[in-house]
């Protein structure tokens, strides 16, 4: 086996259900799925695409959009998610990046992609009609050879340069991490996935995409997360995923309770800290303890409480079978247990490198081959897993990741602002939220609402500052740093005594 898609709907035999819409009806079984994505990689192949070529995906959550990824990878061509809320001036990165030979985008949006590429621009609606005639394509496909070197996916992900980096997923990564969670996780053809998530970054897409087509298990799949809706559809189903957001948005309804429960194996948290409070407060009202994990874009899933075994509220559990996570110091020493230290990851989960970034990805792993991940981490007795911080300054809110140094050039852009820094502050909903720390020129009457609209205006939604704070002068340190920590104390103390 090379092509990762060999690997997907083994599981399934003719007439089972591929896809429930949340009102319990089948909408696509797995024959359709078979039929369809053979559809789409002839429609690729007749339309020129080869091995290797790029194409950006952009559009609204559909189970045809998740049959059409799943053609790319078995059409030998790259897959680049993106997510539907970045604006021109992101995308344009994005395309001069990743130089697609196709662009699948929403309807309305395809004037704007064809200004910004010359790549072949293909639309596809919400209800996930495309603007081909699919039914003319053959749905008999021959998968095509990929070697397990081969890129499957360019997911792209913020970094140390503000601008986001494109972490080149091969065959053998997409498959490795598939296998090993299917195991871990005792994953059955009898399973059934409520699939509430987006499917433009690893959680929607990999981890809750991979596990349930490889064993050819039913999904029911939600166009977006609705937390009543997610409810009702619970006794129907036997894993949900979700972000930790999501778990304090079901806690609020009074709907969520034991009963409604009663069918559920499993529920998995990751894409951010999932809060003790949350933990504990969803164990009470559903009796269900909730499976915490940790992964990355470049890495996919690296550690997770187990299914038979103690789960650690506070902790991403243990490290995966066939994953190598160390906690070192400065100087790559182990720290020891018990002991804060930076968290590497190797194994054959983790990433190729960054799209054309050889320096960057050079720079990014350790002689022995160990991915740098950014996170401080420490490792208690039972080897069990808590990530503590990061070195770098990651906002993840609500499962999304957000890199400030992208929002501090736009701001600083703004007539009337001298200067900007962008912080994560702690939020009972998201996790963490964007807050805009401001410098004002002189003599300037630049508003809270005026800073807020600027980002909007130039990023996607979810990057907006909820808190804007006017200050004097940004503290730095004796090389002209500014000291985030500082500000992150000073507001996160502001915040608390204002409540």
């Amino acid at each position: 086996m090379s092509n990762a898609y060999e690997l997907f709907s083994t599981g399934a035999t003719e007439g089972d259900a591929f896809i429930y819409n949340p009102k319990g009806q089948i909408t696509y079984t797995y024959e359709d799925f078979e039929k369809i994505t053979g559809m789409y990689a002839n429609f690729l192949r007749e339309a020129g695409l080869n091995s290797g070529d790029r194409i950006i995906v952009q559009v609204a959550k559909s189970p045809e959009c998740l049959m059409f990824y799943f053609a790319c990878i078995r059409a030998g061509c790259i897959y680049v998610p993106l997510n539907t809320s970045y604006k021109s001036d992101e995308l344009s990165h994005f395309i001069k990046d990743a130089d697609p030979s196709m662009i699948l985008c929403d309807p309305a949006q395809i004037k704007q992609f064809r200004d910004l590429s010359h790549a072949k621009v293909v639309s596809m609606d919400s209800n996930g009609e495309i603007s081909v005639d699919l039914r003319s394509f053959d749905s008999q496909f021959k998968t095509l050879y990929r070697s397990d070197n081969d890129i499957a996916v360019i997911i792209y992900t913020s970094g140390t340069t503000g601008r986001p980096k494109g972490a080149m997923i091969t065959h053998a990564n997409v498959k490795s991490n598939a296998i090993t969670l299917s195991k871990y996780w005792k994953w059955t053809k009898e399973d059934v996935l409520l699939h509430a998530l987006p499917i433009f970054h690893i959680h929607g897409l990999f981890v809750a995409g991979h596990l349930p087509v490889m064993n050819g298990s039913p999904i029911i799949f939600c166009e977006h997360f609705h937390p009543r809706q997610v409810i009702l559809s619970l006794p129907k189903s036997t894993v949900y995923m979700g972000v930790p957001t999501n778990y304090t948005r079901l806690l609020s309804r009074s709907e969520l309770t034991r009963w409604s429960c009663r069918n559920m194996r499993l529920f998995i948290s990751g894409s951010a800290p999932l809060q003790a409070p949350t933990f504990e407060a969803f164990k009470q009202r559903t009796g269900h303890t909730i499976v915490e994990r940790y992964g990355m874009s470049e890495t996919g899933m690296n550690t997770s409480n187990p299914i038979n075994g103690k789960r650690k509220a506070g902790t991403v559990g243990l490290a995966l079978p066939g994953i190598e996570c160390r906690i070192v110091d400065d100087n790559n020493d182990d720290v020891g247990k018990n002991s804060t230290g930076n968290l590497q990851i190797r194994g054959p989960n983790v990433f190729k490198g960054y799209w054309n970034m050889p320096d960057k990805t050079a720079s990014e792993f350790s002689r022995e081959g160990f991915f740098l991940t950014g996170d401080l981490a420490r490792k208690d007795n039972e080897n069990y897993i808590s990530i503590v911080g990061r070195s770098k300054d990651l906002i993840i809110s609500g499962g999304l990741n957000i890199y400030p140094k992208e929002i501090e050039d736009v701001l600083n852009q703004m007539e009337g602002i001298e200067e900007s820094a962008i912080i994560g502050l702690p939020d009972p909903d998201y996790g963490e939220t964007v807050s805009a720390v401001i410098v004002k020129k002189r003599e300037s009457n630049v508003t809270e609402e005026e800073v807020k609209s600027f980002i909007k205006e130039h990023l996607a939604s979810f990057k907006t500052a909820k808190y804007v704070f006017f200050i004097d002068e940004l503290p730095r340190n004796v090389m002209g740093k500014v000291q985030k920590n500082i500000l992150r104390k000073t507001f996160t103390e502001q915040l608390e005594y204002s409540n």
